[in-house]
């Protein structure tokens, strides 16, 4: 840089006596409107893609709320209680709460046969899959009150099972323990 300045400053006498040449004027005005006719064009361009973006962008909002709204339900297989009425509403998430807290519950005695875990995962997976056959059922006759009472004879069922299971669990825990503690006694 310093070079560069060197010589702007040495020659500075002869830049400062001359005047441009003829036409400079002229060109510099051209080229400068070209260039800003230019970037009118491209500022012109860009509200009507930005437009063009919103109405692309609101066409498939609204095609997929339509889509999820009236389409999807009708290809949806299952039905539960709930959709049926708001009584069966409260009875299936009545049932659906019970099931979880002993769900619970078996998680928390820490089933340490892990054959045991696994049959009983299998047995309440069993259970699951009659509940979905019997909600297909269900979608295919919404008013067909033995679907309605089988669906809820089944809740019963899987919590009298589930009950059952836990409270041999808990048995066997306490047996357990019990004798670990007498082996210690005598020990």
């Amino acid at each position: 840089m310093n070079t560069i300045e060197e010589i702007i400053r040495k020659g500075r006498s002869e830049f400062d006596d001359r005047e441009p040449s003829d036409g400079h004027f002229e060109r510099f005005s051209f080229k400068l409107s070209v260039r800003l006719h230019a970037g009118v064009a491209k500022r012109s361009i860009m509200p009507y893609l930005l437009k063009a973006a919103v109405v692309t962008l609101l066409i498939t909002l609204s095609s997929l709320w339509t889509y999820d709204h009236f389409v999807r339900p009708s290809l949806k297989k299952t039905m539960t209680l709930s959709e049926v009425s708001p009584e069966y509403r409260e009875v299936e998430k009545y049932y659906v709460r019970q099931v979880g807290f002993i769900e619970n519950e078996f998680s928390s005695l820490d089933i340490s046969n892990p054959d045991q875990k696994e049959a009983l995962m299998k047995e309440l997976t069993s259970m699951d899959s009659v509940y979905v056959e019997l909600q297909k059922e269900l979608r295919a006759n919404p008013d067909d009150q033995r679907i309605i009472d089988a669906m809820i004879k089944h809740y019963q069922t899987k919590l009298d099972v589930m009950n059952y299971i836990l409270d041999q669990l808990r048995q066997i825990k306490a047996e357990t323990e019990n004798s670990v503690s007498h082996e210690k006694v005598i020990i």
